[in-house]
């Protein structure tokens, strides 16, 4: 019950990034977004279709950066369904000075593949611009969190237990750098350690194609140490999507 109250609690202050600051969208706007979508269907000997999209919103407002993140994935083979994820996630960034700010992230994800009916991660801390200039950047980020995994039926009879609950050491590394005029390499890392280690990391290649459309390749690698019985560590897409910015 005291861990449930220490993440409703950290949960409750994220309404208070409603404020942001000048710099962190570019140009004098204080909101600016991204919708990211890709698709493909095969017919004939194999029946195949598969749908991602995300929508991704930066907003400033005095000393306060928010960043708002929205995605989905879809695939179907044939009449059964091989990937379903939803994932919705919340930042607010105090700025305690030009390099220096105080963080909130809540984030929340469905992902029945994983053997759990949902994943919440609540966390706080501090972060540090490392680089941050017109053609690079690298910040990180570091706090105490706390983790809450919902086991479905099939994992929790196997199991034994209902959830998977921990305090965890929350940290990010964020790479982002131009290649060209047309081109930018990213790389974020983003992990959680506590009585087991999950991870995520994508690796992405951007290059504009007219005005504020963009083609983006990306590999992004999930990864849990300790997965639940039958369920594989690591996890891999490669994905080609349609990247718009607003």
């Amino acid at each position: 019950m005291n861990k449930l109250l220490l993440t409703a609690a950290i949960a409750l202050t994220v309404p208070m990034a409603a404020h942001a600051k000048s710099e962190f969208v570019k140009g004098d706007a204080t909101l600016a977004g991204e919708a990211e979508l890709g698709a493909s269907l095969t017919t004939g000997n194999t029946d195949t279709s598969s749908l991602r999209g995300s929508l991704a919103f930066q907003q400033e407002l005095g000393d306060w950066e928010n960043e708002y993140t929205f995605s989905g994935v879809y695939t179907k083979d044939e009449d059964e369904v091989t990937a379903k994820r939803f994932y919705t996630e919340l930042q607010g960034n105090y700025q305690l000075n030009d390099i220096s700010y105080l963080f909130v992230n809540t984030s929340y994800e469905i992902d029945p593949f994983t053997g759990y009916d949902y994943t919440s991660i609540t966390a706080a801390g501090y972060g540090h611009h490392f680089i941050d200039n017109e053609t690079m950047t690298l910040n990180a980020e570091l706090g105490p969190g706390y983790i809450y995994q919902k086991l479905d039926d099939e994992s929790a009879e196997t199991e034994g237990e209902d959830y998977d609950s921990s305090v965890v050491a929350h940290f990010v590394i964020n790479f982002e750098t131009k290649i060209s005029d047309s081109a930018k390499f990213q790389q974020k890392f983003v992990g959680d350690w506590g009585s087991k280690f999950d991870g995520r990391s994508e690796t992405s290649l951007s290059t504009n194609i007219i005005g504020a459309l963009s083609m983006k390749f990306a590999v992004v690698v999930s990864y849990d140490n300790k997965p639940l019985d039958d369920k594989k560590s690591t996890d891999t897409a490669t994905n080609v999507t349609l990247l718009y910015a607003f």
